[in-house]
Parts: C-alpha cells; structure tokens; sequence
C-alpha cells in the first residue's frame, strides 16, 4: 500500500515516527556568544511540535567549541547546561514528535574572522573568489582525528541523557564529515585518505562510536549529499556505496540532500527550473539507491511546496519521509495542514533584491529565514514579508558582531 503523510513508520532501532513529515536541520544561531544553551532554542522547538511534524531536526550542534560553524551555535562538549538541554528535548518531543540534535564540525568551512586557522583532512583552500572569507586549513594529525569521532560521540551521549529522540551526523554540505568524503578536499595518503573505502573510513568510525555511546535504543541518522556538483569531487556512486555501508551497519535514517558552499545545491539558489518545478531536487537519487537500500528508511530533503507532491513522493516509494526546512519557517503549522488531507501550497517562494550578484549568494535567502527563526526564539510569529538585502545586511552585522565577541572571549580564556 503507497505510504501517505500521516502514516507512522517504525525504524530500524524500533523508534517510531509518528507521521512521514520531517524538519529538516537549520542553523539557529540561537545560543550564547560563549556558545552555550539559552532559552529560545526551547521556545522555538515547541512552536514546531505544536505544529504537527513528526521528526524536528535541531541545527547543527558543534562537538567543539573551539571550531565553529557560525557565531552563537551551541558547542556540546559536558553537561554543564545539562537542564536546558532538557526542556530543549521536552518543548520539542511534545505530543509524540521526534526531536533529534544535528552534530555537527565545521572542517575548514568557517568564516575566517570567525576562525582564521581551520582544520581539515588536507590543506586544501577554497576557490580563489572566496579565499577572503574562507581561511586555508591545516591538515589534522591521526590524534585530532580520533579526538573528533570521540566528541562526536560524547555529544550524543550527552544529548540522550538530556531527553533527545536521536542524534544525526551532518555529512553533507560542505563540512567536515562531507570533507573527508571528497576527493577534491581529501587528499591524504595515509589511511583517512585515497579510495573510498579510506574516505568514508571517518564516518564510519564516528557513527560506531556514537551507536557504542548511546546503545540501540537511540536512533541515529545521517544528512548525506548525493553528489558536491563539482568536477572531481563526491558523485552519486560514491555516494551511494556510503549510504550502503552505513545501512549494513544499522543506520536508522539516512537524509539526502547535496552541495558545498562552492556549489550550494542545497540553498536552492542553483537548482534548474525543471528541477524545481518537479519540488523535490533529490528524488531521483533517492529512486536509485532505494534499490540498493530497500530496508533503511529515507529522508528528502529540498524543494518540496505542495501538499501534492508530498503525498505523491511518499505514494512512490522513493521516501519514507518528506523532509521540510523552509516551509516550517514561514508555516509552522503547515504540517497540520498537509496531514489535514488539505490542498495545501507553501508561501516560500525566491526572495529577489533586483541585484543579481546578490540573489545568486545562497547567504541572501539563508540570512531572512535565520531572522525568522530569532522571531519565533523570541515567541514571534515569523514576518510574512521577505526583505532581502536588508535581511542579508542586518545578518552580517550581527555576524561580525558575535564574531568579534566570541574572538575576544577565546583571547581572554
């Protein structure tokens, strides 16, 4: 029988799913200049669990607070906000929802007044047009790299203790996890580097110790990319074979979606038109690996608007669940409405500042519905009228802002 929105679905660990709609992760920016909880992540996640999704991904949790994606993310390295964490997993598993927290490492994607030393599997720079906002990393030693699986697995240790569902690597988009698995950022000859079977060697190895850390009854899941669209780099096939082997391992969900911030698929920005019109970008992927992986539930992530084409990707069995990050910013409740059996259409839509240059920067979009999630951390309902430019520019100030103070902290500590 074809799969429909509200249908549960059990995983491979046993835990279940209340329904096939999934929030996808995206960065709050919501904790301290220090890096540590604060009470809007709680406030947010209870908007979302009131609004009917089954699976609340939190944004990327650093597992070093040392190496960070952007300024105020939360770093999980102790239990010193053990009882934030707490009603952070209360407020969002309410009435039965999944809440999962994303780990994340930056590698060397990190802004450079943020971190101007980065590391990475190789000293490999970013493109020549965005070398000044992306410092060249240092290759890791064998020792930083054990220490990295380690915190990994120490972050979801921690986070099952606080009440959370699950725990997701952040594989994909460019950072670390996604770093290794390339080619064209993975260049190391020992055995971190080379084949594949070397590349994903990584995060094989964090994920088995997190399964050691936290047992079998808390779920584990990665956001994988099926390709970095760019020459040379991650392809489908490789992608495929990781996605494989972490099935064989007993990976509980594995989220699709694709893209570095040198080729930002996964922003939306520079995805075709017939690509977006058909909503789900990665839903042919998603049809090929399902044979090779016919038992291990699959998330897609990225392009979905129609309540029509949710219903219709789960209906063809390409996905177990719809995955969604935009149109629960602008909706909160938009879940409510799709599991209602409603024609419903998401207000989402391209956000222009007649500057081309600017509309093609993934980091245009991503600052207004970063503000978005402020509003609601704020007990705010999200704005209704996107402002582009003035989003991005407002963005960057405040970035710069923490940025500078996160800096002087770690100077004085």
């Amino acid at each position: 029988m074809p799969a429909r929105p509200d249908q549960p679905l059990t995983l491979p660990n046993g835990t279940i799913l209340k329904n096939r709609l999934g929030k996808s992760a995206m960065s709050e920016s919501l904790g301290t200049v220090d890096n540590r909880m604060t009470d809007a992540l709680p406030r947010l996640y209870a908007r979302w669990a009131a609004g009917g999704t089954g699976l609340l991904i939190t944004g990327n949790v650093m597992v070093d607070r040392r190496h960070l994606g952007e300024p105020n993310n939360v770093a999980l390295e102790d239990d010193r906000d053990l009882p934030l964490l707490r009603e952070w997993a209360r407020a969002g598993s309410a009435d039965g929802t999944q809440l999962w927290m994303q780990l994340n490492h930056p590698g060397r994607q990190v802004i450079r007044f943020l971190d101007p030393d980065p590391v990475a599997p190789s000293a490999v720079p970013f493109r020549e047009d965005m070398q000044a906002m992306f410092g060249t990393p240092r290759a890791l030693t064998e020792a930083e790299i054990e220490d990295i699986i380690a915190r990994f697995a120490n972050a979801a240790r921690l986070a099952q203790q606080a009440g959370f569902g699950g725990a997701q690597i952040h594989g994909a988009h460019g950072y670390l996890v996604s770093q290794f698995l390339s080619p064209l950022t993975n260049r190391r000859t020992d055995r971190w580097g080379g084949p594949l079977e070397n590349r994903m060697r990584f995060v094989v190895e964090t994920y088995r110790a997190m399964r050691a850390a936290t047992g079998d009854g808390f779920a584990l899941s990665i956001k994988l990319n099926s390709a970095d669209f760019q020459r040379g780099g991650f392809t489908e096939e490789e992608s495929m074979q990781v996605a494989q082997t972490l099935a064989g391992l007993g990976m509980d969900l594995i989220e699709i979606s694709g893209g570095t911030y040198e080729a930002p698929e996964m922003s939306g920005g520079a995805v075709r038109t017939s690509t977006r019109e058909r909503e789900a970008y990665f839903l042919r992927y998603a049809q090929d690996i399902r044979a090779r992986i016919p038992h291990t539930p699959l998330m897609v992530t990225g392009g979905f608007r129609t309540a029509t084409a949710m219903r219709e990707a789960l209906a063809s069995g390409a996905t177990d669940v719809v995955g969604l990050a935009r149109p629960l910013v602008t909706e909160p409740d938009l879940s409510k409405h799709v599991l209602a059996g409603g024609d419903v259409r998401s207000t989402v839509a391209p956000i222009s500042t007649g500057i081309r240059r600017i509309d093609e920067m993934a980091m245009m979009e991503v600052s207004w519905y970063a503000r978005q999630l402020h509003r609601m951390g704020a007990g705010k309902e999200p704005s209704k009228q996107p402002r582009g430019i003035w989003s991005l520019l407002a963005v960057f100030g405040e970035m710069a802002s923490r940025g500078f103070r996160t800096r002087r902290l770690r100077a004085r500590g």
